[in-house]
């Protein structure tokens, strides 16, 4: 079984991917994670679990969630992550996550996919040729992430340096808690109320509001609490491109992987 969590459609795109070459299923974890539903997975084939990074990490709530689901049949568990470029201590810190369950931690790989994370001016927005090659390069991770699993061997990565830990593990939750505020996210005029972003937040911290305008009563988002994933699935994925963060992202171009699928091997 390989289960996924995805934002943009990266992530769900490998799951996918590995899934068909091991001829497996899905699952996507968003609607469990969003109602902390911690009902059976049985799987009888290795458990495959595909999440992106966050902070040099896999996602808290992601996190929170496997530390809770009860996976029942296969104890042997392999994870894939998708980052920019670099995955961090995601990896083992997953595979002290799948200890304490009592499962077997068959190790962890990296892909390399189009950076979605637009609420800040510190990275390079990538041109459409090299999403082009990231994704069309992405195919071919997933054959041998897909053959290294059927044939039963560990998926191994280069060895993490203590210097590492020291650095993220620290400064993870203080970033969290002071650089991913949601009062900078607003919607502006363009927003049509469809509710999509309150419905992909994994943490329900948007909320749609009733509004009247022009005599009819429609409605629009807002965003609650002091801090949320920044998983950038309310602005990336909004249909009117109406969801801002302060002065950072007017002008930046949006990213889903459905408008770059046609890069993808299997669609040429």
């Amino acid at each position: 079984m390989v289960l996924f969590f995805s934002t943009t459609g990266n992530t769900e795109y490998i799951a996918k991917q590995i899934a068909a070459r091991l001829n497996d299923q899905t699952v996507d974890l968003l609607p469990l994670i969003r109602e902390h539903d911690y009902s059976d997975i049985h799987s009888d084939a290795p458990f495959v679990i595909c999440a992106p990074v966050y902070v040099c990490e896999m996602p808290g709530f992601v996190a929170e969630y496997l530390k809770n689901a009860r996976l029942t049949g296969c104890r042997e568990v392999y994870f894939v992550f998708t980052s920019g470029g670099y995955a961090g201590i995601s990896g083992p810190l997953a595979g002290g996550l799948i200890r304490k369950k009592g499962m077997r931690y068959r190790g962890y790989a990296e892909v390399v996919m189009p950076q979605n994370y637009i609420a800040t001016n510190l990275y390079d927005e990538p041109g459409d040729s090299e999403i082009e090659r990231m994704i069309s390069e992405s195919s071919g991770a997933a054959d041998l992430i897909a053959e290294t699993i059927r044939s039963g061997d560990d998926l191994k990565v280069r060895h993490k340096w203590l210097l590492e830990y020291a650095a993220i593990i620290p400064a993870n939750p203080i970033w969290q808690r002071l650089m991913q505020p949601v009062k900078p996210f607003y919607a502006t005029d363009k927003c049509t109320g469809c509710g999509l972003c309150a419905d992909r937040c994994p943490l329900k911290k948007i909320h749609m509001m009733p509004q009247r305008t022009s005599g009819k009563v429609s409605s629009y988002p807002k965003w609650t609490g002091r801090s949320c994933a920044h998983c950038m699935s309310c602005i990336q994925n909004c249909p009117a491109r109406a969801i801002e963060y302060g002065n950072i992202t007017p002008g930046k171009k949006r990213y889903r992987f459905k408008d770059y699928q046609y890069a993808a091997p299997e669609s040429k």
